[in-house]
């Protein structure tokens, strides 16, 4: 078989995580090590939109120690962005000035590294370049901490942000429980369908650290019951944490912050989420009379590496390795996705998803994992998560601080 010779490009985009630049180089490390076929490999500025504005970088160029730093380095070092491409059918300007800077740059391998929508980037890219006859393999590389991609058993990223978010629980919960005042502690966890990472507080409740209230995307969100539960619990016990996901919609379709006013919305017509926790608790405060506090985790639970799954990064820098090998091989079209072989010992392989089966699609919590009442999650979550935080990464450190990964950035020129 004769190998397509041209040089690569990786792009990070939508929400960072823990583990995406572990993702990153892989492509880039795995990339580096066929020059025979891939002369250069470059790392494009803020995704898509670097590509579009021709600001990328020259990976060659770069310490090979600083890239196996990239590892164990939080967020995105090349640079996110929430960029929609049009429908090509409707404007096809982005899409030809993609195909440009393929043609002058001579990037014949497209490596896309995120979500659901960045997997819809993926597809429309290729396409288009298929259409016009451009030979090229497209590959994307998953990337979310929601969960919620199609056709792989979990994403790179959730299992370092379940890890985070079921530890900080079990901390907040030892905090709470100090004084012989009760107190009702409200927990935001990010997920705006999928409540994958909000369910994550369970694996502290199993330790008996954890929320008494667990509230789903998947369950539509009743006030006036959430009010109902929380007095109950906290006639019983006089105290109680509820865990609720950013996400949660009430029977009208509203999320938590629009019932006290409205939300932006991103280029992607997402709205903006975020202060779940504040609202419920003054609401809450109003209706008990007790004190209460609202917890947002927010950035912290996508960025937390010093508490990062090592299966989650070992993970996603083989996806991002294995996407190299596949794209050489002839493969295109594709997302890397996981399936579990087994759960103890833990096992997975890596397979092929077709993009056009990954993009625009949500893997939600099954419904049978959350019990009747919608407000608490059973053991079937708790087998499926706990062999993906089994153990923790070990991050470089240097006085005692983590030693994150400096890239010189140079940009690269035709």
């Amino acid at each position: 078989m004769t190998v397509l010779r041209g040089n690569a490009i990786i792009g990070q985009s939508g929400g960072p995580t823990a583990v995406i630049n572990a993702s990153a180089a892989g492509v880039i490390i795995e990339a580096l090590k066929h020059s025979e076929h891939i002369p250069k490999v470059f790392g494009a500025a803020h995704g898509i939109r670097g590509i579009l504005d021709e600001v990328f970088y020259d990976m060659s160029e770069e310490d090979p120690r600083e890239l196996e730093l990239m590892k164990t380095t939080p967020s995105s070092s090349l640079g996110s962005v929430r960029y929609k491409l049009a429908d090509p059918d409707e404007d096809d300007s982005d899409y030809r000035r993609l195909l440009e800077v393929f043609r002058k740059y001579d990037i014949r391998y497209f490596f896309y590294n995120g979500g659901n929508d960045s997997m819809d980037t993926c597809s429309k890219v290729s396409k288009f370049v298929r259409d016009a006859g451009y030979d090229m393999r497209v590959m994307g590389v998953p990337k979310t901490i929601d969960n919620d991609l199609a056709g792989t058993d979990h994403c790179p990223g959730f299992a370092s942000a379940a890890k985070y978010i079921a530890t900080s629980t079990m901390e907040i919960f030892q905090d709470a429980n100090v004084y012989n005042t009760g107190q009702i502690t409200v927990l935001e966890v990010m997920g705006r369908n999928a409540g994958w990472l909000t369910a994550a507080t369970v694996l502290a409740a199993a330790r008996g650290a954890g929320p008494d209230l667990i509230y789903l995307p998947e369950v539509e969100f009743c006030l006036e019951q959430l009010v109902e539960d929380v007095k109950r619990i906290y006639q019983e016990k006089g105290n109680v944490i509820v865990a609720v996901s950013e996400g949660v919609r009430t029977a009208d379709g509203r999320y938590i912050p629009e019932l006290v006013g409205t939300v932006s919305t991103d280029a992607f017509g997402h709205k903006q989420l975020g202060g779940a926790a504040q609202v419920l608790a003054d609401h809450l405060a109003k209706e008990t009379g007790a004190k209460v506090r609202g917890i947002e985790f927010s950035l912290l639970q996508r960025c937390a590496a010093h508490i990062a799954s090592k299966s989650d990064v070992e993970e996603a820098y083989e996806c991002g390795a294995e996407a190299v090998r596949q794209a050489l091989a002839g493969q295109t079209d594709y997302m890397i996705g996981m399936k579990r072989v087994s759960n103890v010992p833990y096992e997975i392989e890596y397979i092929l998803v077709p993009l056009v089966d990954v993009a625009n699609h949500e893997k939600k919590v099954p419904r049978e994992w959350i019990n009747a009442e919608g407000n608490f999650v059973k053991s079937e979550y708790i087998d499926y998560c706990l062999p993906l935080i089994a153990e923790t990464s070990d991050v470089p450190q240097e006085d005692g601080l983590p030693r994150f990964c400096r890239l010189k950035k140079v940009q690269a020129r035709p």
